[in-house]
């Protein structure tokens, strides 16, 4: 899920990130968590940008996420797509790090890690994908850094996504059917399983792959096919089937891949993150953990007619569109993304839950308590 199309691909990235360990590793970086990792190296798209998108794009372009109501529980808007923080920022805080700073960020510090993600990135590029370029200031060769990657990496945690979800969104987006989009799946999941495979021969001692959510449960997604649909197209919770049962297709694919991985890197802990399974435990007890019950498949932020509160033409920061007066109690922000309330309910879930398989993290006390 994902706002705009913006992104180098995911294996250019990977190649990034090995590099900038050597360009700009910090000194200071020796404090962390209880297990060891001292810095998070992050790919992926909006579901994790912390403001690389909204540096990098002309002029005129994503200029809703530029300003509120965007980072509205933040205080003011981070280049986030959310009402504040993502799942990556309640990670970070949990090892007892610091926020992860975008890449593209002037004068930040990257000791204790860098966040690659741009909003809109794919795993493959898509050829009329406006292409990211993300200047190199005559950084060292690999080979003569080598040794300082595989330092820094085996302290580290590296996350590979999410990523893929905007390859199917563009296809979708553009009304292809469902039996056309599953042939991306394959090329999907092996440019992810490629790039998780480069940052493991550098040296990574934890790497965790996320799949990607139930997007027939995203108020976008329900608000664009309602028109077509039938109600025994959707499921118990108001989910539309065959949606979900396309992102079932691609984690399952994704997850056997994952589980290769981990028989090829025996020495390292490799995880696969399950954001379908914890987001419809989310929806499913969305009153006990806090969230209003008749708020879960509509958009805090939007200018929809209907129960989803989506309209494409009028979309969050839009002209009509308005936030909602307590964000903390929807599931979706924006109609595509989350509240930080969502967010921080899926980080407990996954990280600190059953949802991290295998678990391969461990907390300080004090963030320790779910």
């Amino acid at each position: 899920m994902a706002m705009a199309s913006s992104a180098s691909a995911l294996l250019l990235a990977v190649s990034l990130a090995a590099l900038y360990l050597c360009c700009r590793h910090g000194q200071g970086a020796d404090a962390g968590s209880g297990n060891g990792i001292t810095a998070i190296y992050s790919l992926g798209d909006s579901i994790t940008d912390t403001g690389n998108l909204v540096k990098e794009a002309p002029p005129g372009m994503f200029e809703t996420i530029k300003h509120l109501p965007y980072g509205v529980t933040f205080g003011y808007p981070t280049g986030r797509c959310s009402d504040g923080l993502l799942m990556i920022d309640f990670l970070a805080q949990d090892l007892g790090l610091p926020f992860l700073n975008p890449y593209l960020g002037k004068n930040k510090s990257f000791d204790h890690g860098v966040n690659f993600a741009v909003a809109g990135a794919t795993a493959v590029d898509p050829a009329d994908q406006y292409n990211l370029t993300v200047p190199c200031r005559s950084p060292p060769t690999p080979s003569r850094c080598s040794s300082e990657i595989r330092r820094r990496l085996k302290t580290s945690l590296v996350l590979v996504g999410e990523i893929g979800g905007n390859d199917y969104n563009y296809a979708f987006f553009q009304d292809k059917p469902v039996a056309e989009v599953e042939k991306l799946i394959p090329g999907v999941v092996k440019t992810i399983i490629d790039a998780a495979k480069e940052v493991l021969d550098m040296g990574a001692s934890r790497v965790i792959v996320p799949g990607n959510f139930p997007i027939g449960c995203v108020p976008g997604y329900l608000a664009m096919n309602a028109a077509k649909s039938e109600p025994a197209d959707y499921d118990s919770a108001g989910c539309l089937r065959e949606l979900n049962d396309f992102a079932a297709k691609h984690n399952s694919r994704l997850r056997r891949a994952v589980a290769d991985l981990q028989a090829s890197y025996p020495d390292a802990a490799v995880a696969y993150a399950d954001y379908f399974d914890s987001f419809l435990t989310l929806l499913h007890n969305a009153s006990t953990l806090g969230f209003d019950p008749a708020s879960t498949r509509k958009a805090c932020c939007g200018a929809g007619a209907g129960e989803y509160n989506f309209d494409w033409r009028r979309m969050c920061g839009f002209d009509g569109a308005a936030a909602c007066a307590e964000p903390s109690t929807y599931l979706s922000w924006d109609g595509i993304h989350m509240t930080q309330a969502a967010y921080r309910a899926m980080s407990r879930l996954i990280y600190h839950g059953k949802y991290l398989q295998p678990q391969i993290l461990s907390f300080p006390e004090k963030y320790g308590q779910t």
